[in-house]
């Protein structure tokens, strides 16, 4: 007997016509869609209170960003238009709250909300479950675990490291000076900053800068950086299945496996190191702890220590945030420093006096160069190496003008926009270093600077990385003149780090000591 779509089989057993088969899959897909739609309108309902540019039904704001080095610029644009906060909008169903003043900062920042579910969801293959992505319990007992491993003893003997690394850079450079040409810096400060964490978190001696051809580290973290970004502004990447099926997915999983071999080989080595427990233990006694060190001996009340899986995600995590992030600042303070020569001059002067004739740098030759400091927190304001962050809430959150955004709504950090804020920095696309003297740091909020975010979610590698730009940046002052070519400017693109599209290019002149 049959009724309708209904049939019964020769066994008995009820069985779905074609009809049925077909109708089946396309209503599930029209309820999905209905939701999405349901899920859109209520967004667009709860940020009513906050204006912002108008968006395209189905492509948000996506087609407003050309990849082309004037999209951190219509941030800022955007928000002169809209003080405080705006709605963007990622394909139809995805939107941020995108704030971009020090009071709405404090507000969020102050919190330990987690990172979004969407952007960063797109790292985790990559680098983990890591410090950077987790949340509650888990980002709470790592960070704790962790936070020895950038204690200032710690820190200490890595100076005269990274001083080494910058030498090995600064002796290629040599085949450069007084050229008649230009020469892109990034890949040199990248593999220096690889190699120089290589030494000072895992103690592993590398050949990376002056090996032949080029390292594949370095150009996988290209790719990652650059298939996360083309991910998020692309929808429908956005989905798993669409995106593991696609050409893009098939050249992100190349790029992980050989990310993950690289520090999968350093984690090997270091545990073949340790061969038993007597060896853990003298580890442990070691007066001078690297990163690895930390990660391996770590141990919470109840003597549990980092899995495996966790111990990876962490070593993913800080070899791309300790090199790469990194190389964006040092790369951009010397483009900085080249295009005001009068502020490279009197930088040089003072690293000069500090160093007093040495050709490296000690532990107490950091606080030796204030101005030399004060140049490069002005270039992290102008060019902050993470220009932007984000959260997603887990409860309300109303920030300092009453405005309240519910649980589950997405909030972006414009940190570049927060930098370029006219309302907060008087003439703020002005490179002016005398911003950072302690009495005009006084009469702005704190949140007005936050090139390594703040709160209890901040950067916890921050003096690592602001030790490594001094040392960097004091050596090539001592060594070399820093000279812009105007013909080929750098146009900035936000891809996880900032980057420019066509390479950061200087000239470089021997730097003429009188005698």
């Amino acid at each position: 007997m049959s009724s309708g779509n209904r049939q019964v089989g020769r066994h008995g057993l009820t069985t779905l016509s074609p009809t049925m088969v077909i109708t089946c899959p396309a209503a599930f897909v029209v309820l999905k869609v209905a939701k999405l739609f349901i899920e859109r309108r209520k967004w667009i309902e709860v940020l009513r209170d906050f204006p912002g540019p108008p968006a395209h039904w189905l492509y948000g704001h996506v087609n407003e960003f050309h990849q082309d080095g004037t999209d951190l610029d219509t941030l800022v644009k955007w928000g002169q238009s809209y003080p405080m906060a705006f709605p963007l909008w990622f394909g139809p169903f995805v939107s941020f709250l995108n704030i971009h003043h020090p009071e709405y900062l404090k507000t969020l920042l102050a919190s330990t909300e987690p990172k979004d579910d969407i952007a960063y969801k797109f790292l985790i293959p990559w680098i983990g479950d890591g410090l950077l992505v987790s949340h509650g319990q888990k980002w709470f007992r790592h960070r704790r675990l962790l936070t020895p491993g950038f204690h200032y003893d710690v820190l200490r003997p890595y100076v005269k490291l990274m001083a080494d690394s910058t030498k090995v850079m600064l002796d290629k450079w040599e085949a450069y000076v007084d050229g008649d040409g230009s020469f892109e810096l990034f890949q040199h400060v990248s593999l220096m900053t690889l190699d120089s964490i290589m030494k000072c978190a895992f103690s592993c001696e590398t050949n990376c800068q002056i090996e032949s051809g080029t390292n594949a580290y370095i150009q996988a973290v290209y790719e990652l950086s650059y298939l996360i970004n083309f991910r998020f502004r692309t929808f429908p990447y956005h989905s798993d299945t669409i995106f593991s099926l696609s050409p893009h997915g098939f050249r992100f999983r190349k790029a992980c496996r050989i990310a993950h071999r690289h520090t999968e080989e350093v984690v090997r080595k270091r545990k073949e190191a340790l061969k038993d427990e007597k060896e853990l233990g003298r580890i442990q006694k070691k007066r001078n702890l690297d990163f690895l060190d930390i990660l391996l001996c770590a141990r919470d009340e109840q003597q549990q220590g980092l899995s495996d899986e966790a111990i990876r995600a962490e070593v993913d995590t800080f070899m791309f945030e300790g090199h790469d992030t990194t190389a964006s600042g040092v790369s951009w303070i010397l483009y900085s420093l080249a295009c005001h020569p009068q502020h490279q001059a009197q930088a040089r002067e003072e690293v000069l006096q500090a160093l007093d004739g040495k050709d490296t740098m000690d532990w107490e030759d950091l606080s030796k160069i204030p101005y030399t400091t004060m140049c490069i927190k002005e270039s992290l304001r102008l060019f902050p190496p993470v220009p932007g962050h984000s959260r997603k809430l887990t409860k309300p959150m109303t920030f300092c003008d009453g405005r309240t955004v519910p649980a589950g709504c997405l909030v972006g950090s414009s940190v570049y926009g927060i930098h370029r804020n006219a309302a907060v920095w008087e003439n703020p696309d002005v490179f002016d270093p005398l911003r950072f003297l302690p009495e005009n740091c006084a009469k702005r909020s704190p949140h007005a600077f936050v090139p390594f975010s703040a709160g209890p979610r901040n950067c916890i590698g921050q003096n690592f990385a602001m030790n490594e730009m001094k040392v960097a940046i004091a050596l090539t002052l001592q060594r070399y003149q820093l000279v812009n070519d105007p013909e080929k400017a750098p146009k900035l693109i936000p891809r996880l780090i900032l980057r420019s599209i066509n390479g950061i290019h200087l000239k470089i002149k021997r730097v003429k000591l009188e005698p």
